[in-house]
C-alpha cells in the first residue's frame, strides 16, 4: 500500500492490501475497518430523522464518538499483530486480545444505535441504518471468534465477547423492517 494507515490508503489500495500475502490487514483491522463503516452508515440515516426525533442529535453523536474509535483500531491490530508475529511475549498476546475485545464492545452499542435508528427514524433510510447493524453485528461475532482464538476459551474476555456478539446479533435482528412504505 502506498500509505503507512490504512485509514489513508484509497479504498482500491486497502482491497488489494487484504488478499496480499501478508499477516496484515487481516480479520482484526477489516472488522475495525466494517465497523466504522457501520458507524458511519448509523449516523448518516440517523441525520435524516425527523427534526423532532429526540434521539436523533444524541444517536448522531455517539455513533461518530464510536467511529472515531474504531477507526484506529484498524492499524492498531496490524501493527500488535506484527509485533506479535515477530515476538510472542505477554505482552504482545495482550494486544491481540484487547484490541477484538475493544471491537466487540463497540460493534454492540453501534448495533442498538443503528437498530433504534432502523426502526424509530425515517422509514427512507431504514435499509441504511439495518446495514449497520448488520455490519456492527458481523464485527462482533469476528471480533469474539478472534478474541478466543487469542485468549482461549477459559478467558473471561472470551465469554464476554460472545455476550456482546449475541447483543449485536438480537440489534440487528430488531433493525429488520419489513415495510418501508
Amino acid at each position: 500500500m502506498g500509505s503507512s494507515s490504512f485509514l489513508d490508503a484509497r479504498v482500491k489500495e486497502f482491497l488489494d492490501a487484504v488478499p496480499a500475502r501478508t499477516p496484515a490487514p487481516g480479520g482484526g483491522a477489516v472488522a475495525a475497518v466494517a465497523l466504522s463503516l457501520a458507524a458511519g452508515l448509523t449516523a448518516m440515516a440517523a441525520r435524516f430523522a425527523a427534526d423532532d426525533w429526540e434521539r436523533g442529535a444524541e444517536i448522531v453523536g455517539r455513533a461518530e464518538e464510536l467511529r472515531a474509535r474504531a477507526e484506529p483500531l484498524a492499524d492498531a491490530d496490524a501493527e500488535a499483530y506484527g509485533a506479535f508475529m515477530a515476538a510472542r511475549t505477554d505482552e504482545n498476546v495482550e494486544r491481540i486480545v484487547a484490541i477484538p475485545f475493544q471491537l466487540a464492545q463497540i460493534a454492540a452499542e453501534v448495533a442498538e444505535l443503528a437498530a433504534a435508528v432502523a426502526r424509530e427514524g425515517n422509514p427512507n433510510v431504514s435499509g441504511d441504518a439495518a446495514a449497520g447493524a448488520d455490519l456492527a453485528a458481523a464485527v462482533a461475532s469476528i471480533a469474539a471468534r478472534l478474541v478466543e482464538i487469542n485468549a482461549g476459551a477459559a478467558d473471561e474476555r472470551t465469554q464476554e465477547s460472545r455476550r456482546l456478539a449475541a447483543r449485536a446479533a438480537e440489534a440487528a435482528a430488531r433493525a429488520a423492517v419489513s415495510d418501508v412504505s
